[in-house]
């Protein structure tokens, strides 16, 4: 008989192992649910496609064979042929930004700034890490810098868990507020059929409001440190740990073409906002944007044409992962689109949650992608597995479209930081030494504010009908 110590510990299936068994039980909903339809049309103004409230009929059951699922899946990928390719020039962009060395330089210059100025480091590091976070949607590269967090924070009399923390969770509330986040705020838009990166105040709004309180949250953590070492949640590891002084002559320098880069970033940034405010700019011109901020940053730094290129094919090929994991995602709509049935659940679920009062409802479609974040972590993925049904959900509740982004970015956003399917948290651990526990026991309260926060900014957006 076996022991409970010989029993495997469960371990959770791979993303693409969790969207194709998603594609079977999407196939099994095609013979299991009625088949129906919603009468559709065409926004003059806008361009979007709508529902008619009061349209949906039943059609003639077309149920997905087993056999038709490969062929459903490849037909997701070409019909996210836009969105893969986009991607994957963004991810080319990035990493010759990145390979310029730019943001280990700006790290270093704010190190060397702040490093005597106490538990003000905090949240100037939160700041500066969420701006990768709001822009190249930076995760699993903030690991990189967490030794360096770790070692200030020492220096400061702070503990390892404050140092992680300030370079994490900047990255996190960055991402989760996604301002100009083209891998899922931008993609969920896209979906959406509403401008790329509209609405940007009030995530401007949102991203002030989660540093803030992360910032309050971290610097009276780091305060009770400082005072008695003894009350820090990983006082063991600081034990054992030999501290050494951040030695500043080693951390890398501000140079001409550090500016220069930092210099294309911002000129292209602004030239996006231009561009999709008034120009109404969209995948084909900010890719081509993308791809020249890229190509001049890399001139900036020195680069020649070979090394830019180089970068761009490192940087394409790291993104394949999650290029991969939009057009599988996208076959489980194509499956549920071909059944006929993607309507018929739209229609039971806004007769459902309908009966609810105006704020409860967009608080649901909130928790429903914070519950869908735990199987799906990748922002990309979740995109395109629920906003194809949290679209027209929103149009039949009276929702705006842009509500059911906010919602969606929220929900693929403030769990990250305690999953223990996320690579970023996961990776961030390892290298500065922590537990996930003692990291559960330090975040959850602070996970807890933001939740708040997300429910009273996805009921805001609601009252005011965000746009």
């Amino acid at each position: 008989m076996a022991t409970s110590g010989s029993r495997k510990r469960f371990k959770m299936p791979h993303t693409f192992v969790i969207l194709v068994i998603l594609i079977f039980v999407a196939a099994a909903l095609t013979y299991a649910v009625p088949a129906g339809k919603f009468d559709r049309v065409k926004d003059k103004a806008t361009g979007k496609s709508l529902l008619v409230t009061g349209s949906y009929h039943h059609v003639d059951p077309s149920p997905v064979q087993p056999v038709e699922i490969p062929k459903s899946i490849v037909h997701g990928l070409i019909d996210s042929a836009d969105v893969v390719f986009f991607i994957f020039i963004i991810g080319g962009a990035f990493q010759i930004i990145s390979s310029t060395g730019t943001i280990e330089a700006v790290t270093a210059r704010v190190a060397k700034t702040f490093a005597n100025k106490g538990k003000w480091v905090i949240p100037v590091f939160l700041t500066l890490f969420s701006v990768g976070g709001f822009t190249m949607g930076m995760s699993t590269e903030v690991m990189v810098f967490v030794p360096i967090g770790i070692a200030i924070a020492r220096a400061l009399g702070f503990d390892a868990l404050t140092g992680t923390a300030m370079i994490s969770l900047g990255a996190s509330c960055g991402f989760t507020a996604g301002i100009l986040n083209p891998f899922n705020v931008g993609l969920a838009q896209a979906i959406a059929q509403v401008p790329m990166f509209s609405g940007a105040w009030l995530r401007i709004i949102l991203l002030v409001c989660l540093i803030t309180v992360t910032s309050l949250y971290l610097v009276r953590y780091a305060g009770r440190v400082r005072k008695d070492p003894a009350q820090g949640l990983v006082y063991d590891l600081e034990q054992s740990a030999v501290t050494e002084k951040v030695d500043f002559s080693k951390l890398p320098t501000m140079q001409l073409k550090h500016y220069l880069t930092i210099a294309a970033i911002v000129i292209g940034f602004a030239l996006l906002i231009w561009g999709v405010s008034k120009k109404g700019w969209w995948m084909e011109e900010l890719g081509a944007l993308f791809l020249t901020m890229g190509v001049i940053s890399g001139f900036c730094a020195g680069f020649g044409p070979s090394r830019i290129a180089s970068e761009f094919v490192k940087g394409a090929s790291s993104i394949t992962y999650g290029a991969f994991i939009i057009g599988i995602a996208r076959g489980i709509m194509v499956v549920l689109d071909h059944g006929n049935v993607i309507d018929t659940i739209v229609n039971g679920l806004a007769a459902l949650v309908g009966e609810l009062p105006g704020s409860v409802q967009v608080l649901g479609m909130y928790v429903f992608q914070n519950v869908m974040n735990v199987f799906i972590t990748s922002g990309t993925g979740m995109a395109v597995t629920t906003m194809p049904i949290m679209v027209p959900l929103s149009d039949l509740l009276g929702v705006t479209r842009q509500t059911s982004v906010l919602a969606f970015q929220l929900g693929d956003g403030i769990s990250n930081m305690i999953l223990p399917t996320s690579s970023a948290l996961m990776g961030s651990l390892a290298v500065s030494g922590i537990t996930y526990q003692k990291w559960v026991r330090f975040f959850w309260p602070l996970m807890l504010m933001w939740l708040a926060i997300g429910a009273v900014f996805v009921i805001v957006a609601n009252i005011i009908k965000y746009a």
